[in-house]
């Protein structure tokens, strides 16, 4: 595991030490964990029960009035099996088997007043700590200048999300259907993950190295950080979006199966331009006819499947 996805300290990172083992990580890999982000277990435990309480005690009319009808809208609630990975990335029809909660910068939909202030504290800490991971990322590769500097491009409109996936039922053990999200890259610069164990072991989290899917388990005060398309785009593709998935227990693991997911995408604002030809050739799935796009045409164009296969189902 060591070797095949290394541990870095965003403190070192910033002081410029590791540089060549880490630019080689950024290239070859895009995944690694990091430690010293200035969170602790602590802060994510905080908002992630805050969360959790809801998800487990809050009554329907309370969810409904925080989950939004368009189902690619990612602020308030989203119910089990109300998003589908594998029918935005075209892999499968199966659904996401997770329960979850976002916020972003603006048009937030909050429970309460506590909710509120505890996942504001959390969104707070986490952006600032992605932006200093993402900025690291991009000198370390020397990407140069975005348009109107790097600050400006670090100061975006990101995304935070809780999922939380609950012990499978029989029909979505890994031998009936192999994963509880499908494989996927990431539409943001950097990504940091902060994951709970499951109770009994099992390792669910997956990433892509080197050809082969390997283990993401849990470090104490640490996160994952996934290079995403962005910062492929960002760098001129010296920086790898690998693709990472979340895979479901055997019948043998089904029981004690569950995990919390705490995910903060740090993501362009939507007229942040690249250029299609060139990010298809690196691999990205783009269906826009133009030259030239923004994030925000993607971001729409990627959801056009999950919107047909919302109207179907209506």
């Amino acid at each position: 595991m060591a070797e095949k996805v290394p541990t870095f300290n965003l403190q070192d990172l910033k002081a410029g030490h590791h540089h060549d083992s880490f630019k080689d990580c950024l290239t070859k890999k895009g995944i690694f964990f990091l430690s010293n982000t200035g969170l602790t277990d602590q802060d994510h435990a905080s908002a992630r029960q805050t969360c959790m309480s809801f998800f487990q005690t809050a009554s329907e009319a309370s969810k409904r009035a925080v989950t939004l009808p368009d189902r690619n809208a990612r602020r308030g609630f989203s119910g089990l099996g109300w998003e589908s990975t594998a029918v935005v990335t075209e892999t499968g029809q199966f659904s996401d088997y997770s329960t979850c909660y976002s916020m972003g910068v603006k048009n937030n939909l909050f429970p309460d007043e506590q909710f509120e202030r505890i996942w504001q504290d959390y969104f707070d800490k986490m952006y600032a700590a992605s932006q200093e991971t993402a900025r690291v990322v991009l000198q370390t590769v020397g990407a140069g200048e975005p348009v109107g500097g790097l600050d400006d491009f670090l100061d975006c409109e990101p995304l935070l999300r809780l999922r939380y996936f609950p012990e499978v039922p029989e029909e979505r053990v890994a031998e009936e259907e192999p994963l509880r999200m499908g494989a996927h890259y990431d539409l943001s610069t950097i990504t940091l993950v902060h994951q709970t164990a499951c109770q009994n072991g099992f390792v669910s989290l997956q990433c892509e190295v080197d050809g082969e899917f390997v283990d993401l388990p849990t470090k104490p005060d640490t996160m994952v950080v996934f290079c995403g398309a962005v910062g492929t785009l960002a760098s001129n593709g010296q920086i790898k979006a690998p693709k990472h998935r979340v895979k479901a227990p055997g019948r043998e693991h089904r029981l004690g199966s569950s995990r919390t997911s705490s995910v903060f995408f740090l993501r362009p604002k939507p007229s942040f331009s690249f250029n299609v030809p060139q990010a298809i050739k690196w691999g990205f799935n783009i269906r826009i006819p133009t030259d030239t796009a923004t994030f925000g045409d993607w971001l729409g164009g990627n959801y056009v499947n999950m919107r047909r296969d919302t109207a179907a189902a209506a």
